[in-house]
């Protein structure tokens, strides 16, 4: 399997994201795009300009307990609320919510501070996921199978972390092209035992992959190209599936 940094420069809201990317690499057939959702978010104009909000008293509270401003704190439950989630944690810095999103089809997603972050960004301003991940997704798939005449895979994705690990890590929040999970189930180990449970998170993991390529600072590269993987297409475009809650073995901490 080979990964491909893509270095694309800075992106703004006039960029057209899939020449950008298509000004750098020259896809083939079976590649799959693993595209940062920030600068999605950023080339589609849903920049939030944090002095434009209205301050609640809720915002307040969590600015005194968790820390930055009350205007990033208001955006922030405004998303939760866009979302259909709720905030079920806080640490310094941070407000864990639990989000529910349009279209997707199983469980939720844990998402600190809803997605959004002031990092990357002009001053004065946050940015989260675009508002239709989904559509976003398979609009930059089609545009670039259209420019290319290639069959391709997009996966988008985000910094998150894992309970009780410090570091940043990556999830997929959606796909396009490929199946985002593998069922081992029925499969057998190499003593010939048979797996009862086991799902490789397939999206997932090739987004930890490409987040430690695409770096979290000033590297400017929202874009990494994975060739030679393996993986199959399929027509799967959607979310990433989530788990319900009485099968998750995290569930006795949320």
């Amino acid at each position: 399997m080979l990964l491909t940094p893509v270095h694309t420069g800075i992106c703004n809201k006039n960029t057209d994201l899939c020449q950008k990317i298509l000004d750098c690499i020259t896809p083939e057939d079976g590649d799959i795009l693993v595209i940062s959702s920030k600068v999605c978010a950023i080339t589609e104009g849903a920049t939030i300009d944090l002095s434009s909000l209205s301050i609640s008293d809720a915002a307040e509270q969590w600015a005194k307990r968790c820390g930055r401003t009350a205007a990033f704190r208001q955006a922030v439950l405004n998303e939760t609320q866009r979302m259909h989630g709720t905030v079920i944690g806080e640490c310094p810095l941070a407000m864990l919510c639990e989000l529910q999103p349009e279209g997707l089809q199983e469980g939720s997603i844990l998402a600190v501070n809803a997605g959004l972050d002031c990092s990357n960004i002009e001053k004065g301003n946050a940015i989260g996921w675009p508002k239709d991940p989904v559509r976003s997704t398979n609009a930059l798939r089609n545009a670039l199978e259209k420019a290319t005449g290639k069959r391709l895979s997009v996966i988008m994705s985000d910094s998150c972390c894992r309970p009780s690990r410090l570091g940043v890590s990556a999830m997929a929040l959606t796909v396009s092209g490929m199946e985002p999970l593998l069922s081992q189930v029925g499969r057998e180990d190499i003593f010939g035992n048979t797996l009862s449970m086991t799902h490789e998170a397939v999206a997932d993991q090739l987004a930890t992959s490409a987040n430690f390529l695409m770096g979290n600072a000033d590297q400017m590269i929202p874009v990494v190209l994975i060739r030679d993987h393996g993986i199959p297409r399929s027509d799967f475009s959607g979310w990433v599936p989530g788990i319900q809650r009485e099968q998750d073995i995290f569930q006795g901490l949320l």
